[in-house]
């Protein structure tokens, strides 16, 4: 999905120098996202796209709001330009009708509901997560487990949004990763902490010769089975319950492939979990990473910046947006040669790094 305000390309001029409107909106960012966030839950958006421009009468009647409740919700989205008010009557913004229309306003809604009930608990301790060097904020998540990822279970409704917010994050980009991954040659690929197998189906539906093993926790492993029965690809794609830091991986793999886990480790351990994946490979075999990268320069972009402070404050012990030129530093680290950057088009700052095990 692309947007008419795509994101720059790495290595593009820095923004220009703050002003006062800017800051404004840096100082009440968070009361912003809540009038996004109430656009969506009260589905505000998803009326003015259905039935087209309303007054605000008719839009407190169709929600149910009282007329400070409404009068509130419509100050913010048409201040924030969310909804545009023409002659007393209320419509979406172009560029929500514009997402509709492709298919992208439901992956952003997920993306929404993903900052609202995940990320906002736990980035209340960015400070306290910057200080210690460790995600502090956890701790908004009950539960004894390592990670978010181990907890997530003892929460349905969380593991929902979670789940949900990752097929779509996912889906915004990974049509690069089918076009750009050229497996023509492969024939068993792992899929290194999968998730829902959202990547897995694609690459699997991608490439009717390919067989591919998603590792993921014992706990998540149940979510993926259930995704990958409701594709009809279980003759294809498996689900092989695994710590990726403690179980070895499978052998004899053409593909290894990271979508939106080296985001998550320190350095130190994504080279850990690189050499895994090179011993898992046959010789000339590739592995390939596939997540949001940052600015070998360190200024951006900066959807990649704002998605760090989740990284630093809640899922694990360390992570962050990492610059391509760490990934590939992680790489070469673990053994690989022949490294190639793919970037990819679109407002997210996704891209791809394919490296290769040496022919011996």
């Amino acid at each position: 999905m692309t947007t008419p305000s795509a994101a720059a390309s790495p290595g593009a001029e820095q923004p220009a120098e703050l002003d006062m409107d800017r800051l404004s909106l840096l100082l009440f960012g968070h009361a912003a996202f809540q009038y996004l966030n109430a656009a969506c839950e009260l589905e505000l958006l998803d009326l003015l796209l259905e039935r087209g421009e309303l007054t605000a009468e008719e839009i407190r009647a169709e929600l149910g709001l009282a007329e400070r409740a409404a009068d509130i919700l419509l100050l913010g989205c048409t201040a924030l330009g969310l909804t545009r008010k023409e002659e007393g009557r209320y419509r979406a913004a172009t560029l929500i009708a514009s997402l509709a229309e492709d298919g992208g306003w439901d992956k952003l809604k997920d993306t929404v509901a993903f900052e609202q009930h995940i990320v906002y608990p736990g980035q209340a301790d960015f400070v306290a997560s910057l200080r210690e060097n460790t995600n502090v904020g956890l701790r908004r998540i009950p539960g004894d487990g390592p990670d978010l990822y181990h907890r997530l279970s003892r929460h349905p409704h969380l593991e929902t949004v979670f789940y949900r917010y990752m097929r779509s994050w996912s889906e915004l980009a990974n049509e690069h990763l089918v076009a750009a991954l050229d497996l023509g040659g492969a024939t068993r690929l792992l899929d290194c902490g999968g998730g829902d197998a959202v990547n897995a189906l694609a690459l699997a539906e991608a490439n009717p010769h390919l067989h591919v093993t998603v590792l993921e926790i014992p706990s998540s492993a149940p979510v993926t089975e259930k995704r990958i029965t409701e594709a009809g690809l279980g003759d294809r794609v498996l689900v092989e319950p695994c710590d990726m830091f403690a179980d070895p991986f499978p052998g004899g793999m053409d593909c290894v492939l990271f979508a939106h886990q080296l985001v998550i480790w320190t350095p130190e351990e994504n080279t850990a979990l690189l050499r895994k994946a090179y011993d898992a490979l046959t010789p000339g075999g590739r592995v390939v990473i596939f997540n949001s990268m940052s600015n070998d320069e360190g200024d951006g972009p900066v959807v990649a910046a704002l998605d760090s402070v989740y990284f630093a404050s809640l899922p694990a012990e360390g992570g962050m947006i990492y610059p391509w030129r760490l990934h590939e530093k992680c790489l070469r680290e673990a053994g690989f040669s022949s490294v190639e950057r793919i970037e990819v088009p679109g407002w997210t700052p996704h891209g791809i790094i394919v490296a290769a095990k040496q022919d011996t």
